[in-house]
């Protein structure tokens, strides 16, 4: 597998760094979480779906080690220290300083390791005037500008159902980091920090708004966006059966094959209208969708290039055939609970294939297993354990 070779080491917990190391874990990489003796990740005690398991944690965790270390301990430094020798990646989403503190941060590792590639995970980054402030998702989509825009125009903002900061601005931004030092490394020897802010990835992420508005100075406006729900051609309708219906039809041809579906070609002129028009359109097109059901519309559209689609509940993708081709719910054996289902994997590559092939670990399941790598005898360890060191 593509990342056989690398060793992890992951600090992190919830959902950013988790999701990172899960991607890596998912191609071969060896991800050892080091968890807190007693606690670990808090994202084990987010829901018991499965004899007491969270199938959060599951399904983040999947093909990981778990090793517990107490890091406020010199003897759990130590060992740390020692496993640092062995890796090729620290990962960790403290706030910043926190690993400094403990003589853990970037500068004291890579002088034991200096091939080590150490990336921290935080709201505002490593450093600026927000550095040290406690955050969330909504936090960091708010300073970036983004839940400003999100929902009705004449409404107050609206949450995303998903963690965009956590999962695209901290996720995705620290995989794409990690491995462009990888292959950094590979020409230098050397490894770097790799520092991930997820208010910098979201602010990135807003290609689509961002750019006009340096460009002019013209200050977007919430439910007024092209693709934020200013256009009748992209915008969701309700239907008779009170189910809804995706119209993405951006393009005059999508748009004509649109206009004629609904039996409203007049307005197949109109597509580029201004955005008093645009709400007229919106409106006409909405008494024309909500007159048939939503099964009636899809066999309108059906075999049609007109970006038509059905807004599906839960129950419904789950079972929609192009995820189940696509293998993005994986049904597999869990070793108590009997056959279960996972998200799957979404990087598809044509000559190594991402596979789910162990649950997540428990709580400290391979101490022993790494303790003895570095050297450490039975004796050792269970004094350790006494101790509350691991």
């Amino acid at each position: 597998m593509p990342l056989s070779s690398l060793r992890v080491l992951d600090l992190t917990r919830l959902l950013p760094g988790p999701y990172c190391t899960m991607l890596l874990a998912d191609f071969g990489a060896e991800v050892i979480k080091i968890e807190e003796p007693g606690l670990g990740d808090y994202a084990r005690w987010y829901g018991n779906e499965w004899n007491g398991e969270s199938a959060l944690f599951a399904s983040l965790n999947r093909n990981k080690k778990s090793v517990t270390l107490n890091l406020k301990t010199e003897a759990g430094k130590n060992i740390f220290r020692e496993m640092v020798q062995r890796a090729d990646v620290v990962i960790e989403s403290f706030r910043p300083g926190t690993m400094e503190r403990l003589g853990l941060g970037y500068d004291a590792l890579k002088k034991i390791n200096p091939g080590l590639i150490y990336c921290a995970i935080t709201g505002y980054g490593q450093d600026g005037p927000y550095a040290d402030q406690a955050g969330h998702d909504l936090n960091y989509i708010s300073y970036a500008g983004l839940l400003a825009l999100q929902g009705e125009r004449e409404g107050k903002p609206v949450l995303p159902a998903v963690q965009i900061a956590d999962l695209g601005g901290g996720a995705m931004m620290a995989v794409a980091g990690i491995l462009l030092v990888l292959r950094a490394r590979d020409q230098t020897g050397r490894g770097q920090l790799v520092d991930i802010s997820m208010l910098d990835g979201v602010i990135s992420w807003m290609q689509t708004i961002l750019p006009h508005y340096l460009a002019t100075g013209k200050e977007p406006v919430r439910g007024e966006l092209p693709l934020s729900g200013g256009l009748a051609c992209y915008s969701v309708y309700e239907t008779a059966d009170h189910r809804y219906l995706a119209v993405g039809a951006l393009e005059p041809k999508f748009w004509k094959t649109f206009c004629h579906g609904i039996g409203r070609g007049d307005l197949i002129p109109r597509l580029q209208a201004t955005p008093a028009e645009q709400e007229e359109m919106k409106k006409i097109i909405a008494a024309a969708i909500k007159k048939q059901t939503l099964s009636h519309w899809m066999n309108v559209f059906a075999g049609k290039d007109a970006c038509v689609s059905p807004v599906l509940n839960m129950d419904e993708m789950v079972r929609d055939p192009q995820v189940l081709h696509r293998r993005m719910i994986e049904d597999t054996k869990h070793p108590s609970v009997g056959n279960v289902r996972l998200p799957g994997i979404p990087i598809k590559l044509s000559e190594a294939v991402g596979t789910i092939r162990s649950f997540a670990p428990s709580l400290g399941e391979h101490n022993q297993e790494y303790l003895q790598e570095l050297g450490y005898n039975e004796e050792q360890i269970l004094r350790f354990r006494e101790e509350n060191i691991i």
